[in-house]
């Protein structure tokens, strides 16, 4: 008898350690399997922008039977073009100048091949005016071609609109795309019944700016440089624990 009482508390002891062990593997399980189990979802934030800066280029050239000729037509034109410029608030000293380019134009053979005859000689010059007024710009663009009219050849380029604050602006709106994954992963675990626990992973996609109202993407990014009126959008893919 005494025997049998003396076997009954080791056995005792190898019970509740080997049911200990038990709690220990399975608490352990459920741990590791809900640690394994991740939601991803995809979150977005767009947000409406107005250039604050503007640059407009454009070429003035001219076409002469002779070198010196179409040289002294291209001084001739040129204050004509600052004159216009002026006035509309741009001093020559606001006006960048190019280099001059010139280049000979050849004759062409009845089949349309060039020949070494020259015919004429062309002489250009680049010109680009800059200003934080845009709508001064974007006004400038549409009237200059009216040159023409006073004998001034000048070819204008679409100007480029600028966001000067965008590295500012790109911290805000990527902020507000990891927000809306992280709100849009919160109703998918509450709907199935469990919590959203730690984020494991996210990763920004590329910025798309483009015209308001657009619905241009790129797998580049687009940074739309024609238009005063622009959004931006921001996409943030984000894994979250859940609970």
């Amino acid at each position: 008898m005494n025997n049998k009482n003396q076997l009954i508390l080791p056995a005792a002891i190898i019970s509740l350690v080997f049911l200990i062990g038990i709690i220990i593997i399975v608490s352990a399980w459920k741990s590791n399997y809900s640690s394994n189990q991740t939601i991803t979802v995809t979150g977005s934030a767009k947000q409406d922008i107005t250039a604050d800066f503007a640059i407009l280029k454009g070429m003035l050239f001219v076409e002469s039977p002779n070198a010196e000729s179409a040289y002294k037509e291209l001084e001739r034109e040129k204050p004509i073009l600052f004159n216009y410029l002026r006035s509309k608030g741009f001093p020559q000293d606001k006006i960048e100048l190019s280099t001059i380019t010139n280049f000979p134009v050849y004759q062409l053979s009845p089949t349309g091949q060039q020949t070494n005859t020259v015919i004429a000689y062309n002489y250009s010059q680049r010109i680009a005016i800059q200003s934080t007024d845009v709508y001064k710009i974007k006004a400038i663009s549409l009237e200059i071609s009216s040159l023409i009219e006073k004998g001034v050849n000048f070819r204008v380029d679409m100007p480029e609109y600028h966001y000067l604050k965008l590295a500012d602006l790109k911290i805000e709106i990527q902020a507000a795309a990891a927000k809306d994954a992280m709100i849009r992963a919160e109703k998918i675990a509450e709907a199935t019944g469990r919590k959203l626990g730690p984020m494991r992973s996210a990763k920004m996609g590329v910025l798309q700016i483009t015209p308001r109202f657009s619905n241009q993407v790129s797998d580049y990014g687009i940074n739309d440089l024609t238009s005063i009126d622009k959004e931006i959008t921001a996409v943030v893919n984000a894994s979250f624990e859940i609970e």
